[in-house]
Order: C-alpha cells, then sequence, then structure tokens
C-alpha cells in the first residue's frame, strides 16, 4: 500500500472505480460486470473524472469469416486486441474502452459453405457465429461488443453508408470485368494473377493469396477509388504510424507511388442473381453490395453509426497481413469519401504456421484453440501467443514450445520465484510486514515494528535494480510502456520476464535460506523478489489476467495498489523526487492454503 496522503475526493472515488474494474481481472466472462454496468458505476464518478470527457479508447479485430471453424490465427488476433484493450484500460481507468469483435457472414463463400452443408445460410451463420462467440468467452476476451453483419442495425447502417456515398457522387454504374476470387471476396487485375498447372489441369490463381480465381464479367456499382491515390498516399506520408510494421507501410506507400499501376475503380456490388446472401443495394434489388464494403463498415456501425460516432477514429485496428490492401487502401479510400478520418493504426500481424508448416486441414495440422486452452490453460496460451507475438514475421506453433514456456518461464522463472519467497523457510525468518522507504539521496531503510531501521547504502547491485540500471524496476516500467505503445507486445512481455530472472538471481547471490544469513540479507532478498513479482503481476496483467490476479493476491497486494499509477509512482520513481514509503507484506495468503501459482505440464499428458 502507498502511504501518501491524497484529500481529493474525485480520485478516491476514481480508486474506487480501478478496484471495480481489477477486481474482473480473475472472473470469467459470465461474472464481470457488464458494460452496462461499467457505465452506470462510471456516470457516478464527478464530473472531472468523469469517462465521457474523453474520446473512448477504440480498438477492434478484424470480423471473422463464418465458412469455417475457429482456428488459432482468429485466437491469436482476439488474444492480441484484448492485450492493446486491457493495457488501454490499465494505463487510464477514466478513459472508456470500447473493443469490438464479432463475425462476418456475407458473401458468396458463405453462400456456397451453406449450400455445401445443406442448410440456408442464416442458421449456417448463427451456429459458426457461436462458436466464434463461445472462442472469446473461453480466451477471456473483454470486448464489450460482438457484432454480426447481420444484424438489422448494421443492415440500417451499410444502407445508410451507402446512400451516402451515392449523394456525395462517389458512387456510379457501370459494367466490370475481371478475375474474381470466391475465396478472398476480391477481384483481380491481370498482373494481379499467374498461371499454375496442377497435373492435367491449368487454371489461374491470385499472386497475392495463391487463391484460386474465375473470370466473370457484369453489371455492377462502382466506387471512385482512382480518385483517392493521391490522398491516400498524403495520408501515409503524414503518418508514419498508420500501418505497423512499417515493412507494410512501406509496401502499401510504395504501391501508391507507382503511377505505372493507377488505383482502378472498386466494383461494390454484385448482381443478386449471383449473391443473394447479403445487404441488398438500396432501391435496386438486383444488386448486392459487395461483402468488403459490408465488413468494413462493421466497424462503424459497432459505435452507433450513423447517430453516433464518437469513438471514431479507432486508435488501433489488429488485421491480418492478408487483409491489408482492404483495410489500408478501400477502408480510408470509404472513409475519406464520407469525410470521416481514417483509423489511426492499421497493426496487420503476421500469421501463425504449425510445426513450421502452413496451417492446412488436407496436412491435418491445424490446431483447435478450444483444445488448447482446455489442455495448457487460458493464461498459458495467451503468454505464449504474446511472447511469441507473430507481428513481422510468422511464428510457429508447437505442442513442444508451449510446454517449453510454461515450463521455463510460467513454472520455472515466475512461479519459482513466488514459491521462494513464500516458502515456510524464509517466511519464519520475516516479520508479517515490513516497510521500507526510499529517498532522494538514495538511501534505503527498512523498517520493522518495534526496532530501529537498517539503512543500506553499500549494496550498489541492489540499489540499481531497485530504482535505477539497465533492468532496474523504472527502466523496465518506462520500457514496457514504450514497447507496448509501439505494439511491441512481445518484448514488452520479455522485459517482465528479464526482471523476474534477475530477481531470481539476486535472491540465489543473496542465500536468505542459509543458516548463517544475517537479517539485511534476508530482508533485501525478499524486498527485491517482492517488488519484482509486484510489478510483474500489474505488468502481465493485461497478457494473462487471471493468474497476474492470482499473483497478486498471492503477495497480499490491495486492489489499488495495482494500478499503473502505482507502478509509476512507486517503481518508476528511481532514486530522485519525493520519499516513497511502501507497506510489504512478507505473508500474503497462507502458504498451506495456496496453490500452486502454475500446474506442471509435461507434454506426454499433452499429446495423449
Amino acid at each position: 500500500m502507498l502511504l501518501v496522503s491524497r484529500s481529493n475526493v474525485s480520485v478516491a472515488r476514481r480508486n474506487a472505480n480501478v478496484a471495480l474494474l481489477c477486481s474482473t481481472m480473475s472472473l470469467g466472462s459470465s461474472q464481470r460486470p457488464s458494460f452496462k454496468q461499467r457505465r452506470t458505476f462510471a456516470a457516478s464518478l464527478p464530473k472531472e473524472a468523469s469517462l465521457s470527457s474523453l474520446k473512448p479508447y477504440y480498438v477492434t479485430t478484424p470480423i471473422f469469416y463464418v465458412n469455417a471453424a475457429p482456428h488459432i490465427g482468429h485466437l491469436y488476433s482476439g488474444v492480441l486486441a484484448d492485450t492493446l484493450a486491457r493495457y488501454a484500460r490499465l494505463r487510464n481507468p477514466d478513459r472508456e474502452v470500447v473493443f469490438c469483435t464479432g463475425t462476418d457472414e456475407h458473401g458468396m463463400k458463405i453462400q456456397r459453405a451453406a449450400a455445401d452443408k445443406g442448410v440456408a445460410p442464416e442458421p449456417f451463420c448463427d451456429s459458426v457465429s457461436q462458436t466464434f462467440r463461445d472462442l472469446a468467452s473461453a480466451a477471456n476476451i473483454s470486448h464489450t461488443r460482438f457484432i454480426r453483419t447481420t444484424e438489422p442495425v448494421h443492415y440500417r447502417a451499410v444502407e445508410h453508408l451507402w446512400r451516402e456515398l451515392v449523394a456525395r457522387g462517389w458512387i456510379y454504374k457501370g459494367h466490370h470485368s475481371g478475375w474474381y476470387s470466391v475465396s478472398d471476396e476480391a477481384f483481380y487485375a491481370a498482373n494481379q494473377v499467374m498461371d499454375v498447372r496442377d497435373g492435367d489441369e491449368s487454371y489461374k490463381v491470385s499472386k497475392e493469396s495463391g487463391s484460386r480465381v474465375e473470370w466473370i464479367s457484369e453489371e455492377n456499382y462502382k466506387f471512385k477509388l482512382s480518385a483517392f491515390q493521391g490522398k491516400l498516399g498524403q495520408w501515409l506520408e503524414d503518418n508514419p504510424k498508420a500501418i505497423v510494421p512499417s515493412s507494410r507501410w512501406k509496401e502499401v506507400h510504395d504501391a501508391l507511388l507507382d503511377i505505372s499501376t493507377p488505383l482502378e475503380d472498386l466494383s461494390v456490388s454484385r448482381p443478386s442473381s449471383r449473391l443473394k446472401w447479403g445487404v441488398p443495394v438500396p432501391d435496386d434489388p438486383d444488386h448486392t453490395i459487395y461483402v468488403w464494403v459490408d465488413a468494413l463498415a462493421n466497424y462503424l456501425t459497432a459505435i452507433g453509426y450513423p447517430q453516433r460516432t464518437v469513438a471514431w477514429p479507432a486508435d488501433v485496428q489488429v488485421i491480418g497481413k492478408d487483409i491489408v490492401r482492404f483495410h489500408a487502401i478501400y477502408w480510408p479510400a470509404i472513409l475519406m469519401a464520407l469525410d470521416l478520418p481514417p483509423p489511426k493504426t492499421l497493426l496487420a500481424h503476421a500469421h501463425w504456421t504449425m510445426d513450421r508448416q502452413k496451417m492446412s486441414k488436407s496436412r491435418g495440422n491445424v490446431a483447435d484453440p478450444f483444445e488448447a486452452i482446455r489442455v495448457y490453460g487460458v493464461d498459458s496460451v495467451r503468454y505464449y501467443l504474446m511472447r511469441n507475438a507473430a507481428i513481422i514475421d510468422d511464428s510457429d506453433w508447437s505442442a513442444d514450445q508451449i510446454v517449453k514456456h510454461h515450463r521455463r518461464d510460467l513454472t520455472g522463472i515466475l512461479g519459482n520465484l513466488l514459491a521462494r519467497i513464500s516458502s515456510a523457510g524464509i517466511l519464519s525468518k520475516l516479520p508479517a510486514m515490513y516497510t521500507y522507504r526510499r529517498t532522494a539521496d538514495g538511501t534505503l531503510s527498512i523498517s520493522i515494528p518495534n526496532k530501529d531501521p537498517l539503512r543500506f547504502t553499500s549494496h550498489p547491485e541492489f540499489m540499481d535494480a531497485l530504482w535505477g540500471g539497465e533492468g532496474g524496476l523504472q527502466s523496465v516500467v518506462l520500457g514496457y510502456k514504450e514497447k507496448m505503445e509501439s505494439f511491441e507486445v512481445s518484448k514488452a512481455v520479455e522485459s517482465v520476464m528479464e526482471l523476474v530472472t534477475e530477481a531470481n538471481r539476486l535472491f540465489t547471490q543473496l542465500e536468505p535460506w542459509s543458516k548463517t544469513a544475517d537479517e539485511g540479507s534476508i530482508l533485501l532478498a525478499h524486498l527485491y523478489a517482492h517488488q519484482a513479482l509486484h510489478l510483474a503481476g500489474i505488468l502481465l496483467s493485461p497478457v494473462m489476467p487471471i493468474k497476474s490476479a492470482m499473483l497478486l493476491t498471492h503477495l497480499g497486494i490491495a486492489w489499488n495498489d495495482r494500478t499503473w499509477e502505482y507502478a509509476e509512482r512507486v517503481f518508476a520513481r528511481g532514486a530522485s523526487g519525493e520519499t516513497v514509503h511502501v507497506v510489504c507484506c512478507a505473508g500474503g495468503v497462507d502458504a498451506k492454503h495456496r496453490a500452486p501459482l502454475f500446474q506442471k505440464l509435461e507434454l506426454a499428458q499433452v499429446k495423449k
């Protein structure tokens, strides 16, 4: 607990809000307060602390196509977006977070998939969409909106968007011929396809996706995409962080600058004789709105468009690298046509392979995300995905690697340090509670009730570990913040684990278990390990919300001391500034009644 007096009532109420939000970290989705309940609670805050005074932080996943069951890639997109949403809540509990995920349920691919199953599209979509909703719950995804493109409210939003584009002169009726991929739901120009020969069969595929294409010539409506090539290029010039990572920003930027391949107007409808499963073109039932226009509009529908757009622009839209063109060219052009700003950042992540091969049903190497969560545990899976976050390059999904990370990082580093400082032998040498004080002159003072304070000035390694130096608590907080805000989630997680590894090393160096260990060594070993775990529990909460809450509870950390404000005030202050006085609880939860933070995981049991 931080013993610094505060008289401002709004801060006290804000801390109560923090406690409410923090207390949900270890709860299942069915137990967490609803978004409506959290908004009601926020409305009770004083005006200066009201969530409505800030633009909501808006994060989205791509909406997932329901032509097949969820796979690890869908899970990864969801967990990555959820980690960013939870980080936003951690950083600023006063700011509302709007987090949207959902399912894309229209298009030729869905129409054919339903026909192959011998069912109508609507019940087919209902069933698969529910599976994606179940996965979000199983993965502890904290979304505030799960949207389906078959919802009536979305139909109305898409119709409004279409009418606006028509009224502004951006849509016209024409004729389109080109190579169409049902799998990608996209047209490709002649220079975007290539010939493939498979035995005696020859056909064309998209160079970009490898999907088979067919020649289609039809009357349809077109969007004047060609008019936006210069504006899109300028948008990227002005916003070098608009697409992350920078390599994908460069790909789109360079393509827009290439005058030899100008943007062509975009076909934005299909004849209803070919495609019935979708949103009809307003006032023209012979045409169905192109599935990508329909799908992209979900990001506006989710925040109340057209009546309400307060959350726009999105702060970050998590997408896969295979749909960059749709989100980095088509989507911002449509928004510009509506006089709406493009999203602030498109986080275009790489893909997951399995055992170094692309996941494929034909190869039999498609990992089931539900089974992974059941076998390894939800936070172990979340940790593995974020510790190896595939942003620039593809990452590999491997049972061997998951078990390795679980054993080495979670059980061997994090869980082991907690067990070491909580052992009966160590606790028997410690007071139930002690305080430590750090001052501007770098003095460390540890106070035990009814004893004279112990003062330390001759342990530079521990002073650096606590307050400064590379790998110290201060640098970890600042480095973690920098990495998270540049979307380097894997590096942020790595920095926290390096901190705990160092705490383990210093604990071993001081040998507090030794019969000859003096009181100062015992207290120093416990103090740094306890504070490192405390900080790790805060910083890892966006990645492992359940286990982080358990860790902090085991340490005896009060709810109000699990916040970003606390981390900055206590851990990131360094050896300068005002005196900070911290109460350190040696016991926490009674060790006799505490289960291990992480259970042992054997590869043999995983492969059964």
